[in-house]
Order: structure tokens, then C-alpha cells, then sequence
């Protein structure tokens, strides 16, 4: 598959573009501030004095976690892809500010870390396990591509390539033994190789993955010659950082979530370069483990706070999830590189529903405030409050000591556009219903899309020469039961055309020649494996790729009271005002119990009539503090009232 160029894909519809619009004029210029101290009451972040500090432009001490260079080298590339699909001469100038911060941060030998520069510069690659010099590295990496791509400019460029050049001079077959104990520079290597062609990068990357695991005992004979630690991490626990087999014996999902996901990323990648079907194999059952029995609903990964991480299959907790925003966001890259190597479905659906839920949930509606961890139910009289439930915040805050995610969510969201759309020698491929416009080898194909609220979708296709024969292959989400398709406004049998989920047509495009999609979203009840002990006789809700929630803003008292009965009928609602405008809502007539006396009783509980209401859940938490649950207990009837009489819901 060929990249496509993130300048000609331009995003205009009613959902994603309006994310878009938000992050570039709000998120950003925030986040900005952010990095600079410059907003009052938020966590200090200091990241960018920093860099003045590093480059002897300032005096002053280093603050911050160790890994504080990582916050600003994801600003700067969500800022690129603002750059890329939004120019704009005044962000340019600013990044451009930054980037001569980080030029002179660099030291003579190429190294580029603001820690070990202003605090330990003796102690630099002594503590690859806790100290995150190759993940910030990596972050580097990827900003000064994105950065390049977007404005032609190099000299980030050259400052990667720099570091990735000292870094090659250190490690690698012969030299130094080593591994990050942060994945992340096997994703910028790639990067770095893709856009230079310089094979050196992509060796070094494989070279990362081949020699994870080999040694499993290499942090803790690290730990022994360097004689200190950091965070004092035990580097027996093997399976946190996935170094307790090699990367192509590894079966399962383990450790934490975010190391893995990204690692799975660049495996991925190096597997499409040179053709290693072990690797391959690798990521497949991977993938498989990781979404058919430990992924939530919402594309959440990661369910235990303790190592922000993998636990084992079919533990799901809904209360004490974690579900970091930054590891749903590493899920979608893994889905896409796994796209690339083989279109399918299973892939595309995956990377949508974490779009659309575990990813958008992590940012306030405002764009002013961040969820790290993402639950499927929330009660503020525990959550955030209770030993085991601390990590549980039932509002975002403005910022984080570690603010991983909030720079994650504004590059993402940025770049969507490459997630939308691949293209090979004689195959254009549709993943997600994005409005707007792609700008490719083959064509310049417009979308007209009403996507997640509407199941309509139209494609307008201008052949780049006249007339064009190349396959249109448009993703089918596995949730659509029936789907009617119009080529050039006549019905087509699908019988044939569709395979893994893509629909393919195959002919000599002429200008003009439309495609339209047209499907129903129905709301659609979920029910979950019986292995998943928290979701024993309860049910969620889903219409399209989004996933509802319930709450206590919405219903009256205590959300662990109300039931929904098997056979009520879920009413739809287009929100006209408030937070919640322009989203669809659902409504249903469901059951409340109540008994409020003794702590047990021989009492059945009595029953009571209540209007539910469900609304998305990337959208919970933005009405002030209050419980919410994504999973609902069912009951197989309509309940009786207070006098006994059978009723009927609805």
C-alpha cells in the first residue's frame, strides 16, 4: 500500500470535521499554553523550558517526569498534521520557534534528551528499562516526518536523523546490547525509513524487535552494572514491557497496554516491508487475542490500573477499568498497519469503534479537559475516591504530571484522514465513511457522508486521466445487515463483489460516476461472553459504530437500579440544544427498583416505571459530575407494579 499524502485528504462533514476545527483552534493553542506554564490552576508541565534550559538559553532546573521531551514532540506533530490539512502562517511560526528550541537542545554527538542534558548527563544509556531516552527518541522521530511532510522544512528532519544515527552508532549487532523498555522508536525508525529510504533506520527498528525477549533477564543485568534506579521498577516483571519471550513466540496480549500496542505497530510494519511471515503470524494471533477476549466494548485496552495494562482473557471490570486514552490510540495504529498487509473488516471495525468511543471519550467536549483512564461505569461516592478505584475520575481534568494522552488525542485526530484511506497499484480502499474529499494517484474522489448518524454515504469519482480502470473497494462495517448500493444511480447485485467486508468495484471510472451506500442504523442491543464475569445478565447499547452509556443527569437516582426489559422498544431523539446537540439519543421505557430499609431483606424489591435515556458515550461526564454505566442489567419482563398487576413496558 502506498501512504497517501495527508494534504490532499480533507475532511468536511458534520461530525469529524467539526473535531477537527475544534482541536486545531482550540486544542492546540491550549495545549501550547499548556507547555508553557501559561495555564493557571492546570498541572505544570514545564516541558518547553525544558528546551530553553537544554539549549542554554535559559538557566534553571529540569522538571517534569523523565519522559516530559515526549509531551512536546506529540504537540509539535498533531501541530504538523493541523499544518498539513489546515495551513496556517501563524501556527507555522510558532512550531517554528519550537523547532529551533529542540536544534539547539541537541548536543554535538546527536543526542536529544532534556533530562540527561540538564540533570545526569554521566548516567545517559545507563537505564533503558525506566528512563525512556529511545521512547522519547521515537516521538522525535515521528514529529520531524510529520513535520517534513506537512511543510517541506528539514531541519527537524535533520535533527531526527541525527539521533537515530547516534543511537544507530550505540546499539545494534556487535555494539551495545539493548532494548527500550518503552516501545516507541521501532514506530519512528519506520517512519524515519519510509520517508529517507535510508535502510540503516529499518534495520535498527528490526533489530529492536529481534532482540526483545531474546534475553529476558536483560533489564535486571542492567539493573546490576548501572546500581540505581528511577522509579524503582522491578525488572523481573518481564511480561510489563513484553520482554519475556521473542515478539514472534509471544501468544497473548500482556503487560502494559500502550508499550504493547505500539510495539505490535512497528511488528506490523517491518512485516509489510520485508515479507516476514513469522512476524506476520506474530501480529495475527496477537490482534486476535487482543480484541476477541481482552478489548472492551468501547476499543478500551488495558484493564488493570496497577500496570496500566493486560490482565488475562475475558477480565473486563467495568468500575476499575483503565482503558487508556493512549492505548486505544496505539490500538488504531495497529489496526491500519494491519489493513494495509491484509484489507479486512475485522481490522477496519476495530479502529472505528475506538474512534468513535475509547478516543473521543478521553477529551472534554471543549476540548479543554482530558480523560488518561476511560471506564464503562462511574459512581462519584467511589470512583476517584477509594483505594482500587482512585484512578477512576468521574470528571477530566485540565492536565496531567504524565500527559501522555492529551497530545496523543490532538495527533490523531489530525491525521485522521490516513486512517481513512489506502491506495495500491490498482485498488482504492474506503475504511471509514468520512466526508469530504481524497485527493489520490488514481482519482480525486469526493464523499458526501451523514455518517455515524445516518447510513448514507456517496462517493464522486474524477479519474486523475479522463477515464481510469482501478477496484473502488468500500469498506461494508460487519454491524451493516443491509445495505443498498447505486452505481451511477442503478442498483447493483452485490453477489460476488463483496469479500472480508469490503465491497469492490471494479471498472473504467469516467468523471462523474457515483457510488452511494445506503444502510440502516438501528439501535442495536450487545450482549457480552458469559467469561466476562462483570457483564453477567446485562446489555449494552450500540447504533452504528457509537456506544451509549446512561447517566445519572438523564435518570433520576441511582443507576444500578434501573433495569431494561427484554423486549422494550428503543426510541430515537436528535438532540437539538445543549452539549448534546446534533447527536442522536436513545430513550426507552424501563424499570426501576427500589428498597431502601434494611441492608437485607426477605422483601422482593418493589418495581417502578422509568423513562431510561442513553446517550454516546465519548460524550459522558460533560454535564457536571454524576454516575454513569455502559452495561445495563436485562430483564426477561416487564415487571409488576406495586400491586402486583403484570405490566408491560412501553
Amino acid at each position: 500500500m502506498r501512504d497517501v499524502d495527508l494534504k490532499k485528504i480533507k475532511i468536511n462533514d458534520g461530525f469529524w470535521a467539526s473535531k477537527q476545527e475544534l482541536v486545531r483552534e482550540v486544542v492546540i493553542p491550549y495545549q501550547e499554553k499548556i507547555l508553557n506554564d501559561g495555564i493557571p490552576g492546570a498541572e505544570k508541565s514545564h516541558a518547553l523550558e525544558n528546551f530553553r534550559i537544554a539549549a542554554g538559553l535559559k538557566n534553571g532546573e529540569f522538571y517534569g517526569a523523565v519522559f516530559q521531551d515526549s509531551d512536546v514532540a506529540k504537540w509539535l506533530e498533531g501541530a504538523a498534521y493541523s499544518l498539513a490539512v489546515h495551513p496556517d502562517s501563524e501556527l507555522l511560526s510558532r512550531t517554528e520557534a519550537v523547532v529551533d528550541l529542540i536544534e539547539k537542545a541537541q548536543q554535538p554527538d546527536g543526542y536529544l534528551d532534556t533530562y540527561f542534558t540538564i540533570k545526569e548527563p554521566e548516567r545517559r544509556w545507563q537505564n533503558l528499562q525506566e528512563c525512556h531516552e529511545l521512547y522519547c527518541a521515537g516521538h522525535m522521530m515521528e514529529a520531524a516526518v510529520a513535520y517534513y511532510e506537512a511543510t517541506g522544512k528539514d531541519r527537524l528532519l535533520k535533527v531526527a536523523e541525527r539521533l537515530a544515527d547516534h543511537i544507530g552508532s550505540r546499539f545494534g549487532q556487535g555494539k551495545q546490547e539493548g532494548i527500550p523498555g518503552h516501545q516507541e522508536i521501532e514506530i519512528g525508525l519506520m517512519r524515519l525509513y519510509h520517508v529517507t529510504g535510508k535502510e540503516a533506520y529499518q534495520e535498527l527498528a528490526q533489530y529492536f524487535i529481534d532482540e526483545r525477549g531474546k534475553n529476558p533477564d536483560f533489564f535486571r543485568e542492567e539493573k546490576e552494572k548501572r546500581g540505581w534506579t528511577y522509579f524503582g521498577m522491578d525488572p523481573g516483571n518481564t511480561g510489563y514491557n513484553q520482554s519475556f519471550a521473542p515478539v514472534r513466540e509471544q501468544k497473548s496480549a500482556e503487560g502494559h497496554s500502550v508499550r504493547a500496542v505500539y510495539m505490535y505497530t512497528a511488528m506490523a510494519d517491518l512485516a509489510a516491508q520485508t515479507g516476514d511471515e513469522s512476524l506476520l503470524r506474530a501480529c495475527e494471533t496477537l490482534w486476535n487475542n487482543m480484541t476477541q477476549r481482552r478489548m472492551y466494548l468501547t476499543g478500551g485496552i488495558g484493564s488493570t490500573a496497577e500496570w496500566e495494562g493486560f490482565t488475562c482473557d475475558y477480565d473486563l471490570p467495568n468500575d476499575t477499568a483503565y482503558a487508556e486514552t493512549c492505548a486505544s490510540i496505539g490500538l488504531v495504529f495497529f489496526a491500519k498497519k494491519m489493513l494495509d498487509i491484509h484489507p479486512c473488516n475485522q481490522y477496519a471495525d476495530v479502529m472505528e469503534r475506538a474512534l468513535y468511543n475509547g478516543i473521543l471519550s478521553g477529551m472534554q467536549l471543549d476540548g479543554q479537559k482530558f480523560f488518561y483512564v476511560n471506564p464503562l461505569e462511574v459512581n462519584p461516592d467511589i470512583s476517584g475516591k477509594l483505594p482500587g478505584y482512585r484512578h477512576v475520575l468521574p470528571v477530566r481534568p485540565g492536565w496531567y504530571a504524565c500527559a501522555c494522552c492529551p497530545p496523543n488525542v490532538v495527533r490523531l485526530i489530525m491525521s485522521l484522514g490516513r486512517y481513512a484511506w489506502s491506495e495500491s497499484e490498482d485498488t482504492v480502499y474506503s475504511h471509514l465513511f468520512l466526508g469530504g474529499s481524497a485527493d489520490l494517484e488514481q482519482a480525486y474522489i469526493s464523499v458526501e457522508s451523514r455518517y455515524p448518524w445516518e447510513g448514507s454515504v456517496a462517493y464522486t469519482v474524477t479519474p486523475k486521466n479522463g477515464k481510469e480502470t482501478f477496484t473502488l473497494a468500500v469498506r461494508i462495517p460487519s454491524f451493516v445487515r443491509d445495505v443498498t448500493v447505486l452505481l451511477c444511480g442503478k442498483e447493483i447485485d452485490r453477489g460476488g463483489l463483496e469479500r472480508e467486508g469490503y465491497l469492490y468495484l471494479t471498472r473504467t471510472w469516467e468523471a462523474g460516476d457515483t457510488v452511494t451506500l445506503t444502510f440502516g442504523l438501528p439501535a442495536r442491543r450487545i450482549y457480552c461472553n458469559t467469561r466476562v464475569r462483570a457483564n453477567i445478565g446485562r446489555v449494552a447499547l450500540m447504533r452504528g459504530p457509537v456506544v451509549y452509556c446512561f447517566e445519572g443527569t438523564d435518570n433520576d437516582g441511582d443507576l444500578q437500579e434501573l433495569m431494561l426489559p427484554v423486549n422494550a422498544e428503543i426510541r430515537e431523539r436528535m438532540e437539538t440544544e445543549g452539549v448534546l446537540k446534533g447527536m442522536v439519543t436513545l430513550a426507552m421505557d424501563g424499570i426501576r427498583v427500589k428498597q431502601r430499609r434494611e441492608l437485607y431483606s426477605e422483601e422482593r424489591p418493589k418495581e417502578e416505571r422509568a423513562v431510561l435515556k442513553a446517550i454516546p458515550y465519548f460524550a459522558w461526564g460533560n454535564r457536571g459530575m454524576n454516575q454513569m454505566r455502559v452495561w445495563i442489567p436485562e430483564t426477561a419482563d416487564s415487571g409488576t407494579d406495586d400491586c402486583g398487576t403484570k405490566r408491560t413496558a412501553g
